[in-house]
């Protein structure tokens, strides 16, 4: 039996991978993290997704995020669209080393629950100039994780090339475009509130900009 376990924020990538994995395994799992996100709602969310689509959802607390409070997702006196105070070159959204810690977690849960594929939604076309979302980042961490484990869990990133607009293409082929749009949670600012043409959101925060422009490509076509 061909089993995978996503890593499931509940936002449009990973609900499209998810999407995409239940086409391609005969068995799906989410795994979810709560690491003291300002928008817990994508956790309400991701769960709720999950139970639409008829698969396990398992979340996990990470206290230590919190603790050094060091992104904008965590802190809310940091200006989510402004620079990260450490590194001026990245947004200050971005929560250093988090994809490392959510890719080690999974790898161990997957080697619990004798999973063999993780699949994550993340790409480095519209990534928000995170380097944790590049290919040969996710390409060595899966070598290093499995050296270290005596494991062979392969790595699955479908969305890695592809631009906003093409993802929403993507929830239309896999037919959860719907479910994409109204029921997935992006927005950095936690407003699952507000409905747009693209989902729920603020409309202003980095994360809600980035969505609005892929709607607007993908209705374009």
């Amino acid at each position: 039996m061909k089993k995978a376990l996503i890593i499931f924020s509940g936002g449009q990538d990973s609900t499209t991978c998810l999407g995409w994995a239940k086409e391609r395994f005969d068995l799906v799992e989410t795994i979810t993290f709560d690491y003291g996100q300002k928008h817990k709602v994508e956790i309400e969310q991701a769960k709720k997704i999950a139970n639409m689509m008829g698969v396990k959802n398992t979340l996990l607390s990470i206290n230590a995020f919190t603790e050094l409070n060091d992104s904008a997702l965590i802190d809310s006196s940091i200006d989510i669209s402004s620079s990260h105070h450490t590194k001026p070159n990245l947004p200050a959204s971005f929560v250093p080393n988090r994809n490392a810690i959510f890719f080690t977690l999974a790898h161990a849960f997957a080697q619990k629950q004798g999973i063999n594929n993780l699949v994550t939604g993340i790409n480095q076309t519209d990534y928000s100039g995170y380097p944790d979302c590049r290919e040969n980042f996710v390409k060595a961490l899966e070598i290093a994780l499995n050296l270290g484990s005596e494991s062979d869990i392969r790595f699955h990133y479908p969305l890695m090339h592809l631009s906003k607009g093409e993802t929403f293409e993507l929830a239309k082929k896999e037919g959860i475009l719907d479910i994409v749009v109204k029921q997935s949670h992006t927005c950095y600012n936690g407003d699952h509130k507000s409905f747009h043409d693209w989902g729920y959101g603020c409309g202003e925060c980095p994360a809600c900009v980035l969505r609005a422009k892929g709607w607007e490509e993908f209705v374009a076509k």
